[in-house]
């Protein structure tokens, strides 16, 4: 499975970046194209969170992977 941290890294390849963490929530913004995202702060992040991540961000899952 996938953390929160990894998918924070895999985003960050594509233009997202840290805006700002409340708890153990991470709030990752892009701002060309224009997209925010919520990505938890757990070890392992379920895979209809992780699915729902990926739809915000338009990206396919193979595309996904291929980030992380």
């Amino acid at each position: 499975m996938i953390s929160g941290r990894d998918c924070v890294r895999a985003l960050g390849k594509i233009g997202f970046r840290l805006k700002r963490q409340h708890s153990s929530h991470m709030i990752l913004r892009r701002d060309h194209p224009f997209a925010q995202v919520v990505v938890p702060d757990h070890k392992e992040l379920d895979r209809g969170t992780l699915r729902a991540i990926i739809r915000q961000v338009d990206l396919g899952i193979e595309e996904f992977v291929k980030l992380v």
